[in-house]
């Protein structure tokens, strides 16, 4: 199995608002990154994936499950780009935090520090349970 993190701004879409969907889920669409891309592809269903708030919060709030692999995007006028569809797996107890993960040295080469930008990233076993003992579940 493999990990992943995607990000999304609260006041775009929140945690609160994917677990609103419940068991159906939502397509997680708009990623026009050729790298995030790639790793919308990549992903297989059951996987899950760390929930991120960017830019309002950053911090990890919960874990989400895809649930649909790659289709492509409908929101994408070129037909380049894909999308997947995911639900919430479960809540964290206690978010964490961008500043917690920088000042965890076991973490100073997750993806989310490294390539700050990227909207969906892989996570390493590693990671995923160092993360995943901070966040309390």
């Amino acid at each position: 199995m493999s990990y992943w993190l995607v990000k999304s701004e609260p006041s775009v879409w929140s945690w609160d608002q994917q677990v609103e969907k419940g068991a159906k889920g939502e397509a997680w669409t708009g990623v026009r990154n050729y790298t995030a891309r790639q790793n919308l592809v990549a992903m297989k269903k059951g996987e899950l994936a760390f929930y991120y708030h960017s830019n309002e919060g950053k911090e990890i709030v919960g874990i989400a499950e895809i649930i649909k692999e790659a289709y492509p995007d409908p929101t994408d006028k070129t037909g380049k780009f894909v999308c997947v569809d995911i639900k919430a797996h479960k809540p964290f107890k206690t978010p964490v935090t961008l500043a917690a993960i920088k000042a965890e040295p076991k973490l100073a080469e997750m993806a989310l520090v490294k390539q700050s930008r990227l909207s969906v990233q892989p996570v390493t076993p590693e990671e995923w349970k160092l993360v995943c003992k901070m966040g309390g579940v």
